[in-house]
């Protein structure tokens, strides 16, 4: 909202009249308290302001100032004479009583907020702070804090305040429980201090329960010992406090109830909210709580991880700070019926949640972002410590945050269904009272959503769509959570760590737990949508950069000339927003769903004879229909949801030509048209033409009885759906702002982009076409479409790029970088700078570079703006001579100069350009830095700043990009880069999985690669400028990323597709056929799948490694190497830091140890083992009696050998120390710092060996793929297999390698201390008195009790059944896959995930699941192989058998045959069978030119287009009925069973209903030559397996 539109302001010229009382701050930017204006308050005299009389309360006359009579409110509108006179009912004239109540007493929401203002103060606000100025936060920060500690509560602060020291000397509980006693009750706590001692007391009960759960004995360990206090515990007071000791548990339970609260809980607003203190409170614009305003009051482990999560989250709530005003009074405006009060209402808190998104992203995932830096793996520890303190208490869920549930009530939220639908129900209970009773005033009365239904005023419904996407759409708050959330928790997954309180720490089986939680945060958007979206089919990542999010109708009203081109390549297009609703900021984008022209459209209907049926209605399906009933929606007329030919011609992607595109029309035409075939030939996609012109030229060289069955005109049409896919929306920069309310126009800087068309449709000629989105926004001047008037409305939405924003204080210094229309968005950055004058001491740099002086977009503007002094505007053109200089007198003077690019204007600025890029503390000015252009703009702007940066500060490139990266994780450097058209070329090496594999960037100099929809791209200078961090990226490093890649709608993000055309490397390559053998097909997923979990598993345990290693980074981004860590875990305040670095260390080793690397040596290597086995036995001639190397046998041995036992007493003794505290640790400090440094080394070079294995073997499928299509596939197959054992029999020995080089270093070396004599004798004293210094007899316990291994199987050979009997037992033990009970509470549920370790859990659970199957699909087989005895049958078995072998011999036998030809003939053997059909040659060949200016109807120029152009002909068949083509299933019939005889095997479980042993030859449509080549072979008809 803007001053001009507040009813106060705007009376007064614009201004607001506080703005002028004495005593106020000069341009400030405040009014007085109740404006509408949001963020206003006003600390100066609101009398002077309003004319109040002295004796008179203000906030009295400010409210009645509002009121009216009822009659006025209820009875404005009575119908005339004659309509009362017609009506049966005149009571219904009549006011309703609740209503007449409501306008008597007051919107209830209002009279909530009243009361909790009145009697908070002298309660303390035990009730919850709820305030008109604050909202949900405290007004003042220290008020409770400082009366506890006034009192004798001071204690339990003072305490608070000591926690992170405690918790690194390892003295928590020693220090809790001498603690004296101290009762919660009203004489010894008053009742101001109640929030800061539930806050404090919360927090060490928590921390209290934490270190008892994590003292050392967690883990590996011997001979545990327990931390027994001699004290009273408060086992009496409930399940919560058991445990706990008496003198914090019977406080905390007195003061719980107090403040209403049945049982003792820590909320997760104690621990953030109300947990902090600001910096300033006077700095209140736009909110108070912000980050960079706030510091942590009482941390409980003093590091950077839990402070940034924890001011980050209290930041997010505090930016909602003017809502529960907004809401309050937009409910009074509904009761008043006061629509432009409401629209103003409305609008204001709309601008409220934009700002939150905003807010959240403080939580940084960047390395290089200083104080705001959240890495995953480090922020569950968090978890760990807030995990509910029972099962029945409410657990520390974000969800508790009063915005999430008020918004779920104003909105009307109807479903809660959904997992954290039903947690939000649940937690909602347990909200402070006046949180309750306001959301309960707003989700019970005076419902605002259905107040703008009824009003049916366009404006009210836009606007409060648009807070719908604010709120909870995919650009809007929720959805920004919803992929911020997911990057942390897979970091957090994949390094171990499950311990959260939401659905993150689920171990379910069927999905990877951050996809999990990512799929219910998905669900529980889905039903707040529900209201005003219906029911959604499609996930919301789905719905990002589709129609979806155009969801308002517009025009183009006219297109204007910024420079002074002739052609006019960039126009400024001006579209209508009257009666919309759109509000918009500056940053701002518009996407819009283009119309194809005319011309295009014409191409389409003439090639396929639709030229009579424009009109007709489609039968549509799929997205179609979607697109249909969106349409209804958008037109608020959800029964016209139809679509003609026309409109699927006009709004159908019909350019560029794709390959899925081009394959359509190919398998329409059964691979007739030599056209068509060209087009599939190219060496790059997509191709440059249109579907037009594919079927133009297709309709001269195809047999019209083919093209009639193809394009049947005789049924409902439904194929033109399935040939043609509904476009997708083009996204632009809004390029103007405007100041009102509600602005009536927006302004798109557009350039055309143009292309050349491909030789094939265009031949010799040389013909410009433009693109879709840019063509119909900017047509050419000659066009067609420039002269004809449009009758239809176009779709468009706003969306708010959260990279792309002016900074909120408007003094801070400005560069902007534009390449041609990239200037689009700084003109509506330096309109909204330049509209107030409040930012006098800001500087604006415009950096521009363009091809010539003709197109310099906007000069006169630019010039008027450097003539006042408020700009300042560099040039360069780089094909033109006329140069344009910025003279220190503030003028543009013209020189001449030759051509250059920005980069070199960018280095002759060098000196400023590199002040605003360091921050402010590198001395630097900390300015704001925006780049708008094509990825080549992008390229040039960063070479020429980091060449500026190395010219004028740095010493090395590696130093500026140190600087540049501080620049991007600071949220400083930020960019718009548009999509440009490229072909990717399809005609480059492939690279392979193992290829992919080794680059995972995790050492120094590395690279890291990262694979998206079958390509490679090379991400290492991109990953320090990803705004959703750098982990995220490193964690999918070396593998196929394609499904997270969908997940966080990264698919259809065109800035995304073009960022990553510029880090292309090539191709993926693809699977290998194994000429239809479908074992090796097997075999190969399966190796696939264990090559990925080596990778992850490498990349996964880098993140703590690092750390634990000791390095240090103190967040200024010198380090660069991955080998760094973010934080100095290892010592604070330099003395050990027990609880974290130790025991970060002792976690770590302890899974590794005892889980024994789970996902690398646990069940899925079990799976290979069990598969490859079986086809070693099976494909030699000994049967079962084939000898096999004993890998499994390895590994138990490495696992439970002296060096294990060795090692696992090493870790032991650091948990010992974590729980003896620092009085021994001290002596051994640099014995535990190197210890973990050797183990981390060893760690990482056994992941990489096995990778490196892994890759091996995965390299070896391509040679059997390259091997003779005609040799016996039992023999390659066994040739693999015996490969692929060796393999994993090195992989066992290296393992068993690694354990006895781990266990030759040891953690006690006092020769390494400070004080060796002294950490000697302090070993000596700790054997004295635990007696092994004279009984060295020990018994050691590592979690499993040692096998016992026969010596003369040792490292030998074993047999099948051997084998077998492991794989049994490791299934038998670990117990079927079956589903585990769901816990009957939510808080059950919390508390149940804290126990599990989803990555493992799932990994496992799928390859036990598979064993399982595999046993069960080859139990014939297995016991023909196996040499133990069979079990007795029983006589129901028996039975059975004897049935089944009846209905065997009675099944009519298939002849193979019959079996073979009846399967489907592939694409290219149609195309074959197609070259011995009568071709029809173009013979009246004729260039198509452009027709003359049709009238201005549509239809009738398209009819007039048609004329000139390929018309399909139209013979008597094509006018009846024409047969179907033949189905799938006459075509493929049985289907041909590819077998490998009487030893076949099934390699992969089938899913119920799947057909087992289908062919797998699969006809790449990469290359014709490839499509030929395997045309021809002849496969041999098998016998289909009987297990």
């Amino acid at each position: 909202m803007f001053a001009r539109s507040c009813p106060v302001s705007g009376n007064a010229g614009g201004h607001c009249p506080a703005g002028s009382i004495v005593g106020s701050r000069p341009n400030s930017r405040i009014g007085p308290r109740g404006c509408a204006f949001s963020g206003y308050c006003q600390p100066g005299d609101v009398r002077a302001a309003f004319d109040i009389p002295k004796e008179v309360d203000v906030e009295t006359w400010l409210r009645m100032r509002e009121r009216k009579s009822i009659n006025e409110i209820l009875y404005q509108n009575i119908p005339s004479a004659q309509e009362v006179s017609r009506m049966k009912d005149i009571d219904q004239l009549n006011a309703q009583e609740h209503d007449l109540l409501a306008v008597a007493l007051g919107a209830p929401a209002r009279q909530v907020m009243i009361r909790a203002e009145e009697i908070g103060p002298a309660t303390g606000w035990k009730d919850g702070y709820l305030t008109v100025e604050h909202g949900f936060c405290p007004p003042d920060y220290n008020e409770s804090p400082g009366a506890l500690a006034n009192s004798p509560g001071r204690i339990w602060s003072d305490l608070c305040e000591r926690i992170p020291g405690c918790v690194a000397r390892g003295r928590v509980r020693e220090s809790i429980v001498a603690l004296p006693a101290l009762d919660g009750t009203e004489d010894v706590i008053p009742d101001k201090a109640l929030w800061a001692a539930v806050v404090a007391l919360g927090m060490l009960c928590s921390i209290y329960r934490y270190e008892e759960k994590n003292d050392g004995n967690e883990g590996v360990t011997v001979s545990p010992k327990r931390y027994r206090p001699n004290c009273d515990m408060g086992d009496d007071l409930g399940e919560e406090l058991v445990g706990i000791p008496r003198n914090i548990a019977l406080p905390y339970w007195q003061i719980s109830r107090r403040l209403g609260r049945a049982v003792p809980h820590l909320t997760f607003f104690d621990q953030s909210s109300f947990n902090m203190k600001l910096k300033d409170p006077t700095s209140t614009f736009p909110y108070v709580g912000r980050f960079e305003n706030m510091e942590m009051r009482w941390p409980v482990f003093g590091e950077r991880t839990e402070m940034a999560f924890q001011k980050g989250c209290a930041a997010t709530s505090a930016s909602f700070q003017h809502g529960p005003d907004a809401i309050a009074s937009c409910q009074e405006h509904v009761m008043n019926r006061n629509v432009e009060g409401l629209l103003r209402e409305l609008i204001r808190l709309k601008e409220i949640l934009e700002r939150m998104p905003n807010a959240f992203h403080t939580i940084n995932t960047n390395p290089s972002s200083g104080e705001n830096y959240v890495p995953g793996h480090q922020w569950v520890r968090w978890g760990k410590f807030s995990a509910p303190l029972s099962k029945r208490c409410p657990a520390s869920s974000g969800l508790q945050f009063p915005p999430f549930l008020v918004m779920d009530a104003f909105l009307g939220r109807k479903k809660y269904d959904s997992f954290l639908g039903a947690e939000g129900l649940h937690l909602r209970a347990w909200l402070p009272s006046n949180v309750r009773a306001f959301i309960a005033a707003i989700e019970y009365h005076y419902r605002i959503p259905e107040f703008v239904k009824q009003s049916g005023d366009p404006r009210l419904i836009g606007v409060l769509d648009g807070i719908v996407e604010a709120y909870t759409g995919e650009r809007g708050f929720m959805g920004t959570h919803r992929y911020k959330v997911y990057g942390i928790l897979e970091i957090a997954s994949k390094t171990g760590r499950t311990e959260t309180n939401g659905l993150s720490g689920s171990s379910d089986p069927n999905g990877k737990p951050w996809e999990e939680t990512h799929k219910q945060f998905s669900e529980a958007m889905k039903e707040r949508l529900e209201p005003y979206r219906g029911d959604i089919v499609v996930e919301p990542n789905e719905m990002r950069g589709t129609f979806e999010e155009c969801r308002y109708k517009s025009r183009v009203l006219g297109r204007s000339f910024v420079d002074t081109d002739p052609n006019r390549s960039i126009t400024r297009v001006t579209l209508d927003l009257q009666n919309t609703g759109i509000t918009f900021q500056p940053g701002d984008r518009l996407a819009v769903m283009p119309l194809n022209t005319w011309a295009e459209c014409a191409k389409v209907a003439a090639a396929l004879g639709l030229g009579e049926f424009l009109d007709y209605e489609v039968a549509l399906d799929g997205p179609w229909r979607r697109f249909a009933q969106h349409i209804g929606t958008v037109s608020r007329c959800p029964a016209a949801s139809h679509l003609t030919v026309k409109d699927i011609l006009r709004r159908g992607h019909l350019a560029p030509i794709t390959k899925e595109l081009a394959l359509k029309v190919h398998d329409m035409l059964r691979a007739s048209s030599s056209t068509v075939i060209k087009v599939l030939a190219t060496d790059e996609w997509p191709v440059r033409g249109s579907l037009g012109d594919l079927l133009q030229a297709a309709v001269t060289d195809t047999d019209p009885h083919i093209w009639d069955k193809a394009f049947d005109l005789t049924g409902d049409f439904s194929w033109l759906g399935d040939l043609i896919p509904v476009e997708v929306p083009r996204t632009y920069s809004i390029s103007s702002y405007s100041d009102e309310l509600l602005p009536l126009t927006a302004d798109l800087t557009v350039s055309r982009a143009e292309y050349k068309l491909c030789s094939t449709f265009a031949g010799e000629a040389d013909i410009n076409c433009a693109g879709i989105g840019s063509g119909f926004l900017n047509p050419f001047i000659d066009s067609t479409d420039e002269v004809i008037e449009d009758e239809e409305d176009i779709l468009i939405g706003v969306s708010r790029p959260l990279n792309f924003q002016l900074p909120i204080d408007r003094a801070a210094p400005c560069a902007y970088f534009a390449g041609g229309s990239g200037i689009a968005p700084f003109r509506s950055f330096w309109q909204a700078r330049f509209a107030s004058q409040t930012n006098a001491a800001g500087r604006d740099i415009l950096c521009l570079g363009v091809q010539s002086r003709e197109k310099f977009c906007y000069e006169d503007e630019l010039r008027e703006y450097v003539e006042a002094g408020l700009m300042e505007v560099h040039l360069a053109f780089s094909r033109d001579s006329r140069g344009l200089v910025y003279d220190q007198s503030g003028n543009l003077v013209e020189k001449q100069m030759p051509p250059r690019y920005i980069d070199a204007l960018i280095v002759e600025q060098g000196a400023i350009i590199s002040e605003l890029v360091m921050s402010k503390k590198q001395g630097g000015l900390g300015g704001y830095l925006y780049v708008c252009g094509s990825v080549a703009v992008f390229d040039s702007v960063m070479n020429g700043i980091r060449r500026a940066i190395y010219n004028h500060f740095s010493a090395t490139i590696e130093t500026s990009d140190m600087i540049v990266n501080r620049a991007f994780a600071e949220r400083r450097f930020m960019l718009d880069v548009f999509m440009t058209p490229k072909p990717l070329p399809c005609n480059l090496p492939t690279i392979p999985l193992s290829q992919l594999a080794r680059h995972t960037g995790h050492r120094p100099e590395s690279r890291m690669w990262i694979g998206v929809h079958g390509n490679v791209y090379d991400v290492t200078d991109f990953t320090p400028m990803h705004p959703g961090g750098t982990l995220i990226i490193k964690s999918n490093a070396g593998v196929d990323c394609s499904r997270a890649f969908d997940n966080l709608a990264h698919t259809n993000n065109p800035e995304v597709s073009s960022l990553l055309t510029k880090y292309f490397v090539g191709p993926l390559t693809p699977k290998p056929e194994f000429h239809g053998c479908q074992e090796l097909s097997g075999l190969y997923d399966l190796w696939a799948g264990y090559l990925r979990t080596t990778v992850e598993t490498l990349v996964a345990h880098q993140f703590e490694m690092y750390e634990i290693m000791g390095a240090r980074d103190d967040g200024d981004g010198t380090s660069g190497a991955f080998l760094r860590g973010s934080e100095n875990v290892w010592s604070r305040e330099h003395l050990v830091n027990l609880g974290l670095g130790v025991r970060m260390f002792y976690d770590y080793q302890s899974r590794l140890l005892q889980g024994g690397f789970s996902a690398l040596f646990g069940p899925k290597l079990q799976e290979l083992v069990l598969k490859l086995s079986f086809v070693l036995a099976d494909s030699s001639s000994t049967g079962a009696n084939v000898r096999l190397p004993d890998v499994l046998g390895t590994i138990a041995r490495a696992k439970t050998s002296p060096e294990a036992l060795a090692i696992s007493q090493e870790v032991a003794v650091v948990g010992q120390y974590i729980c003896s505290g620092s009085s021994h640790a001290r002596f051994a400090e640099r014995g535990i710092f190197s210890y973990a440094s050797k183990s981390v080394e060893l760690d990482i070079s056994l992941l990489e060996d096995i990778r490196e294995e892994a890759c091996h073997g995965m390299d070896a499928f391509d040679s059997i793929a390259a091997m003779d299509a005609n040799a016996d596939s039992h023999h390659r197959l066994a040739v693999l297999a015996t490969f692929l054992m060796q393999t994993l029999a090195r992989m066992a020995k290296r393992l068993e390698v690694f354990y006895a080089k781990l266990a030759r270093h040891k953690v006690h070396q006092p020769e390494l201390e400070h004080n060796p004599a002294r950490s000697r004798w302090d070993l000596v004293r700790r054997k004295i008195r635990d007696g092994s210094f004279f009984i060295l007899t020990q018994e050691t316990v590592i979690g499993a009790v040692p096998a016992y291994v026969a010596a003369h199987n040792k490292g030998g050979s074993i047999d099948f059944d051997s084998v077998l009997g492991r794989i049994q037992a490791d299934i038998t033990n670990a117990g079927r896959p079956v589903p585990s009970p769901v816990p009957q509470t939510l808080n059950a549920m919390h508390l149940a995930r804290a126990n599990t370790r989803p990555m493992e859990t799932y990994e496992d659970h799928t390859a036990r699941r598979a064993m399982t199957n595999f046993l069960d699909a080859n139990k014939r087989a297995i016991r023909r192989l196996s040499k133990m005895s069979p079990t007795k049958l029983t006589l129901e078995q028996l039975q059975a058998a004897v049935e089944q072998q009846r209905q065997e011999i009675n099944r009519p036998p298939t002849p193979p045959a019959s079996d073979g030809s009846s399967r489907r003939s592939s694409s290219l053997e149609r195309l074959i069978a197609s070259q011995n059909l009568h071709v029809r040659q173009r013979t009246n060949s004729r260039p198509i030119t452009r027709p003359p200016t049709p009238p201005l109807d549509g239809t009738a120029a398209m009819n007039i287009m048609m004329n000139r152009l390929n018309v399909r002909s139209r013979s008597r068949a094509s006018l009846i009925p024409v047969p179907r083509p033949p189905s799938s299933v006459t075509e493929t019939g049985v289907g041909g069973r590819m077998e490998s005889g009487s030893r076949s095997m099934s390699m992969r479980s089938m899913p119920p209903g799947s057909e087992r042993g289908q062919s797998s030859v699969r006809l790449s449509t990469n290359s014709l030559r490839t499509l030929k080549l395997g045309g021809d072979r002849v496969l041999p008809v098998k016998i289909a397996p009987t297990f």
